[in-house]
């Protein structure tokens, strides 16, 4: 490796060190259960002119796409040229590259020789500010308003602190505000870290120095993106992808569609989602820079996976979402829902590129089921998380059991069953993975999951699900995910249904909480998966022995 090769690796890496201290920084300082325990932060360095420089490992496509959509938008409202060192801008704007309420986006300057060049930036989805139940869950919302508190591009501080006006409204807004502002404080942290990262490289390379760097390193990022195109095959390809509901009319199925094509001179993909169905007033609309994310994950996923994730990525991709759809929603439309969209939008991709590439062909999986259980009134405590379903077979692979396709969390989004005990009147009791809930196929789908919350106090509980009621299906004679469902266990033991999109469900001490996700899709002929590893799955317990005789000819022998 050359001098020149090494020195613009060694600065490559320094800029993603720089961002992963960052959220490092963040999840060490926060407040929330779900930030400490999870580790669900994201951190980011861009450039003056908007352009995602780099994120840290653990930040995920929906939260760097959210800081690169909003970061100008904060430019509108406060020019660079009127930006003093210390301060630090904050928004949650689902319209202007926001995600939904509970999520801030933070952005500190980062002057190099009198001027911001830079901006780094952190987010996280912080305890609660308000809306219609605790911890930003809203599944029935039917307007942007009922699910929080909305904050417009704000300076959220100056070299002297926080500003008091802001933290006095972020307080109001909040049932947990000593951990919101924990949480914001944290924000506030990480940015500084990474700032202190980026003038250290600035003083070690010059001003040019580091442009020049990082412009080299954008310009490598898109030749290596363009390169991977040509490996995919020319042409048209389309898909579409069911919700299950909006939530406020059960049943009433929604579609998003894409158009993929794949073209040559030069190189590029090209996304189009029209035809997607159009927004509607209930909490399964995504904004922008959500379904940004999710088509350029689901296109990433057909590249090399060593690609760096830049703006020069972003070059090679053409990414069309029309306004005023289910991907694109507009004021007052809600947004907080927005997995179910993205997801469906990821999965079209999926299955358009499985079309196009059948050697890397991956049937539909279960997705991840949030939900949040909080009390029922002062003192709050809240325990937000999710569970994750089983993911679609591979071409040449069994879909992973518990993981989900997922690209909007952090590192460990599913928090060990000790800290909630630890913090929230809770006892996890089980979580286990469900037999026969992988689509069977020549190549098996991965299992889904069952957990099992005990409570200890009343609570109230709210959901939101979706492939609850259209399972994944199969590909190539492969068959359905089984879906899952969340239940509450009565005290005399019986089972009831809840629906996939519920509000603030009271729960008694000492009833339960089941959660059950979806299993993954199964790829080609479960006829033609060979006896070993059927018995294989019988001995690992991921097959019953009724299902190796229903779904795969078994005959026990």
């Amino acid at each position: 490796m050359s001098h020149d090769a090494l020195t613009a690796q060694v600065l490559r890496n320094a800029l993603v060190v720089a961002a992963e201290e960052a959220g490092i920084v963040v999840v060490r300082s926060a407040y929330s259960t779900f930030i400490v325990e999870g580790s669900d932060a994201s951190a980011a360095i861009l450039d003056a002119g908007g352009r995602l420089v780099a994120q840290s490992m653990a930040t995920t496509l929906m939260n760097s796409m959210a800081l690169r959509a909003a970061l100008p938008e904060v430019l509108k409202d406060f020019p660079a040229a009127s930006m003093r060192p210390g301060e630090v801008y904050a928004l949650n704007d689902a319209y202007r590259g926001g995600v939904h309420t509970n999520d801030l986006l933070v952005f500190r300057p980062v002057f190099v020789f009198g001027a911001p060049r830079y901006f780094t930036a952190t987010m996280i989805h912080v305890s609660d500010l308000g809306g219609l139940s605790a911890g930003g869950m809203a599944p029935l919302a039917t307007d942007v308003f009922l699910e929080g508190l909305q904050l417009p591009p704000v300076r959220l501080a100056t070299a002297g602190g926080l500003d008091r006006a802001v933290e006095a409204i972020l307080r109001a807004n909040s049932r947990t505000p000593d951990k919101v502002m924990g949480d914001v404080r944290a924000l506030v942290a990480g940015t500084a870290v990474a700032a202190a990262r980026l003038e250290r490289l600035a003083g070690e390379y010059g001003e040019a120095g580091l442009a020049e760097g990082i412009a080299e390193y954008l310009d490598y990022t898109e030749a290596r993106t363009r390169a991977a195109i040509t490996g995919l095959p020319a042409g048209r390809f389309e898909a579409a992808y069911p919700i299950d509901d909006d939530g406020v009319h059960p049943g009433r199925e929604l579609v998003v569609r894409v158009a993929v094509t794949v073209e040559r001179e030069p190189p590029r993909v090209v996304a189009d989602f029209a035809g997607t169905d159009p927004q509607v007033p209930a909490a399964v609309n995504a904004s922008a820079s959500q379904s940004l994310a999710a088509a350029v994950f689901g296109v990433r996923c057909f590249l090399d996976p060593t690609i760096p994730m830049n703006e020069g990525c972003l070059r090679a991709l053409d990414i069309r979402l029309p306004e005023g759809s289910l991907l694109n929603a507009r004021p007052p439309h809600p947004c907080g829902g927005r997995f179910v969209p993205v997801y469906a939008a990821m999965e079209a991709v999926f299955q358009a590129l499985s079309d196009a590439v059948p050697e890397r062909a991956i049937a539909p999986s279960g997705i991840l089921q949030p939900f949040s259980i909080a009390a029922v009134g002062a003192p709050y405590w809240i325990h937000l998380s999710y569970d994750f379903g089983g993911v679609g077979a591979r071409a040449g692979l069994d879909g992973p059991d518990a993981t989900g396709v997922h690209f909007g969390l952090g590192r460990n989004s599913v928090p060990q069953a000790e800290p909630v005990e630890s913090r929230c009147p809770i006892v996890v009791e089980s979580v286990e993975t469900v037999p026969d809930s992988g689509g069977p196929g020549r190549y098996r789908g991965g299992l889904a999951t069952r957990t099992v919350f005990r409570f200890l106090a009343d609570c109230h509980v709210t959901t939101r699900g979706d492939r609850l009621r259209l399972p994944p299906p199969g590909r190539g004679g492969g068959r359905p995910g089984r879906t899952g469902g969340f239940f509450r266990r009565r005290l005399d033991g019986t089972l009831e249904r809840l629906p996939s999109k519920a509000n603030n469900v009271f729960f008694a001490a000492g009833e339960a909480f089941v959660v059950e996700t979806t299993g993954g899709g199964g790829l080609g002929s479960p006829h033609e998966r060979p006896r070993e590893e059927v018995e294989a799955d019988l001995r690992a317990g991921r097959v019953s022995p009724r299902g190796a005789r229903e779904d795969y000819g078994w005959d026990g022998g």
